[in-house]
Order: C-alpha cells, then structure tokens, then sequence
C-alpha cells in the first residue's frame, strides 16, 4: 500500500478511534451532553459538526498558509475562530431554510458549535502537525465522524438509560455523566491499538 494512503488511512482511523475528540480529548463537550437526549437531533447535530469540521480543516489550511506567509502565525487562533464562525452561520442559515425541524430542535446549540472546542481543535492540531490540505481536510472529516459516532451511541445510550428503572438519586444528570464516563472508558480502550 502506497505510503500517502496508509498515512491518510492512519488518520482516518486515528481521528474516529484512538484520538476521538470528543471521548478521548474531551472538546466539544457542551453540545455532546445538551444534544445527545434524542438520536435524531444527536445525528444532526453530528452531521452539521462533521460538515463544518472538514470545511473549517479545508478553509483554515488556507489561511494558516496565508498567515506564515504574511508572519502572522500569532493570529492563527484569532483568524481560525473567525473563519469557524463564518461557516457555522452559512450551515444555520442553510437549516433554518432547508430543515426547520433540525434547526429548531437544535436550538442555541447550531451557533454553539462556531465555540465548539473540536472544531477549533481540529484546525490547531492540523498546525501542529504540519498537515498538507488533504490530511487536514482527511483529519476534520474523520474527526467529525468521531464527534458523529460518539454524540449518537451516547444519545442511543441516554434513550435506554432513561427507560430504564435506576435508583432515585442517579436520575436525571448523575446517570448520564456515569454513562458518559463509560462510554469515554471504552473508547480510551482503543488507545492501545498501534494503526500503521
């Protein structure tokens, strides 16, 4: 197998398992937790993330070219945010259009994902590693295909557990942080898996 391949292979892999960022680094937490109670509104909300994700990883490629260039660099973070926010308010704009349902369910937490800390993480961590455009963009896809994974068996997870008879005082919160906890376990299970 070609060594670019395997590389962007071992991305893949790296960014929905062993690195997820949700479970494993813990960014984006808050839309993990407040739109994970309905599989429906969780694979939304997965979907809208990966979209932005893979476009912010293309978009801030381009500019962290242009920021090295000009001797910038010290307003990646600055520039990151405002590209971030620029593609979050073009996918809202195009859900309260397209899919009004999505978009009303999803409430105060589509414009969260501009402060989303994995969109913003995504863009940083391909700077860090000297990423070229197609691993970047490979990286913000597949990260946002871990964020999709995880909100979606965590909101399968959040349905059973509140069908569920469990004691009093895990009800509500206490029982999903546990379950969050968990599922966080698990996937720190793949840590160990060496990919290439």
């Amino acid at each position: 197998m070609n060594g670019y391949v395997q590389s962007l292979l071992g991305i893949l892999l790296s960014a929905v398992l062993t690195e997820n960022f949700i479970l494993v680094k813990f960014y984006g937490i808050c839309p993990f937790m407040g739109v994970s109670k309905k599989i429906d509104t969780a694979l939304g909300m997965g979907m809208a993330v990966t979209f932005v994700m893979a476009l912010a990883s293309a978009a801030c490629w381009a500019v962290n070219v242009l920021l090295v260039r000009l001797g910038l660099e010290y307003m990646q973070t600055v520039a990151f945010i405002l590209v971030i926010a620029s593609i979050v308010q073009v996918v809202e704009m195009f859900l309260k259009k397209s899919v009004p349902a999505l978009y009303k369910a999803l409430g105060i937490f589509l414009p969260l994902i501009t402060t989303n800390c994995a969109v913003l993480g995504v863009a940083l961590v391909n700077v860090q590693k000297g990423y070229d455009f197609l691993r970047s963009v490979v990286n913000g896809a597949a990260g946002g295909l871990g964020f999709l994974l995880a909100i979606v068996l965590f909101a399968s997870l959040r349905e059973r557990v509140d069908r569920s008879d469990c004691p009093e005082c895990f009800k509500g919160f206490p029982i999903t942080l546990i379950a969050a906890g968990l599922l966080a376990l698990a996937f720190m299970g793949f840590s160990g898996l060496k990919i290439f």
